[in-house]
């Protein structure tokens, strides 16, 4: 699988402790970058994934951070700027889901969703657009989904949050294009990760027979188009939504 060459670049990704989160911080480490990522629990995981990777020769940093938390996210953005000197990309990847038929979903399950997945997504960006934008050059990636292009039931929150990346993807594009700060979205399909493991071989062929491919990806394929987004190979690339899905959403 082509790499590509991010030597002395600064990142910051959301989410990085597990699944798409951490291949793209294994991945950005494995290209010379020196990747600032957030865990909201399970530190010893973090500091496990972190060791692994300076024992490479890599640089890892992790940060607990809670994303529907303004401040603590611009403090996670403040912080990668001063201990790294600069921030060239973001990868706003933290998000969780709180599945249910629209008339059994609470208002909090609603909320909460939306509030991180969402509303996490626009404290990352307006925190490291400053920097970026005086830097005059940066890169944001936006992990969606296809089920905010398609819908899902059961997933009214969730699908809604996913849309929303869409619309805010595409109006910083619009904004911040002329300070050479580009922002795009990658909308997985279905991914083997740690959460889909628990689905039984029949859910999966279900799922599978949607699938032109057949098959789910595998996190590092979700991470190597983050890495081409970050990359100066996506140089004319900005405001779009990319499907990694096997065909599903054609």
């Amino acid at each position: 699988m082509k790499t590509f060459d991010h030597t002395g670049k600064v990142f910051a990704i959301t989410g990085g402790s597990r699944g798409i989160g951490e291949a793209i911080v294994r991945r950005l480490a494995a290209e010379g970058a020196h990747v600032f990522a957030t865990y909201h629990s399970q530190p010893e995981r973090a500091e496990a994934i972190a060791s692994e990777i300076r024992a490479a020769g890599g640089q890892a940093t992790f940060l607990q951070v809670n994303v529907s938390d303004e401040e603590q996210v611009k403090g996670f953005i403040d912080t990668v700027v001063s201990q790294g000197g600069r921030i060239d990309g973001l990868v706003n990847n933290a998000g969780i889901t709180k599945d249910g038929l629209i008339m059994r979903m609470s208002t909090q399950d609603w909320a909460s969703v939306i509030d991180t997945n969402l509303s996490g997504v626009f404290y990352a960006c307006k925190a490291a657009a400053r920097p970026m934008m005086s830097q005059r050059s940066g890169r944001i990636v936006n992990i969606g989904s296809i089920v905010g292009l398609q819908g899902n039931a059961g997933q009214a929150n969730y699908s809604s949050a996913k849309a929303g990346l869409v619309g805010l993807t595409k109006s910083l594009a619009r904004e911040l294009a002329s300070r050479n700060v580009f922002v795009n979205c990658v909308a997985p399909g279905f991914v083997e990760t740690d959460m889909t493991s628990k689905l039984t071989d029949e859910q999966k062929a279900a799922y599978f027979g949607n699938i032109p491919m057949k098959r789910g990806a595998q996190p590092d394929e979700i991470a190597s188009v983050v890495s081409f987004f970050l990359a100066q190979e996506s140089s004319y690339i900005t405001g779009q939504i990319l499907n990694v899905d096997g065909g599903l959403a054609m």
